[in-house]
């Protein structure tokens, strides 16, 4: 099914993330009534689709936008044909795609060296130990049961959070432990479980390598972030 160049504008808008440029305000409208339901609904449909537009950094002028919707719905002539409509949103997104990626490359850049001043220093700290990965770990409270193997599954509680002190993830706000395989996590806590006791409780210092890399993930955790765990072994899942 062809996809309509009005969700094309729309699902770019939901799938992208980059900032936008300041354009001028749509010509201010009086307030509507909006008593109908027709009229809330139509008002909700275009607060939704200025919302994922914002959100996504899509740049816009708003009057245009809102002139094509009524070209379209009246079924007046159109400004621009299929194809020259096709090529501008496609050369949109080529932009947004190239300014999204050296906004990326900036924030990689300025991540690893970031991580690598932090982990420089924090070597140093009392308690601290390197592997030879380049792992940095502290034991905050030593346990007494069995060490997992990579093949077993585990049961945790942690804390995530960026080398700034952003907290990006958290079982204990959650309420509840996570179980996930050993070897099915990020190399550094697959590392560090395999040494834990369950019982303990260590800091582990994570390199963006031993991470989520260069790629990042989520809305917190950028490209060649380094990361901070709080990790409690709780059980060896059988």
């Amino acid at each position: 099914m062809r996809t309509s160049l009005f969700m094309s504008v729309v699902m770019l808008a939901l799938t992208t993330a980059v900032s936008a440029q300041n354009e001028p305000a749509a010509k201010k409208l009086g307030t509507p009534a909006l008593k109908t339901t027709i009229e809330q609904a139509s008002y909700a449909i275009g607060v939704d689709i200025g919302k994922n537009l914002k959100g996504a950094g899509v740049t816009v002028q708003p009057n245009l936008v809102a002139k094509g919707i009524m070209d379209a719905l009246a079924g007046s002539k159109l400004l621009l044909t299929d194809a020259e409509m096709r090529t501008a949103i496609t050369a949109l997104q080529r932009e947004m795609t190239a300014q999204r990626e050296a906004k990326l490359a900036i924030a990689a850049e300025k991540n690893a060296a970031e991580g690598k001043a932090f982990l420089t220093a924090n070597k140093g700290k009392a308690g601290v130990k390197t592997t030879k990965s380049g792992l940095q770990y502290k034991v905050i409270k030593a346990g007494k049961g069995a060490s997992p193997k990579a093949t077993d599954q585990v049961k945790t509680h942690y804390e995530g959070r960026l080398i700034n002190g952003k907290v990006f993830d958290s079982s204990y706000k959650r309420g509840e432990p996570a179980t996930f395989p050993v070897n099915g996590v990020i190399k550094g806590w697959t590392e560090a479980l395999q040494v834990m006791k369950v019982g303990s409780q260590w800091e582990l210092y994570v390199p963006a390598e031993l991470a989520y890399g260069t790629r990042g993930t989520g809305a917190d955790i950028g490209p060649n972030s380094t990361l901070i765990f709080k990790v409690e072994l709780l059980e060896v899942v059988k």
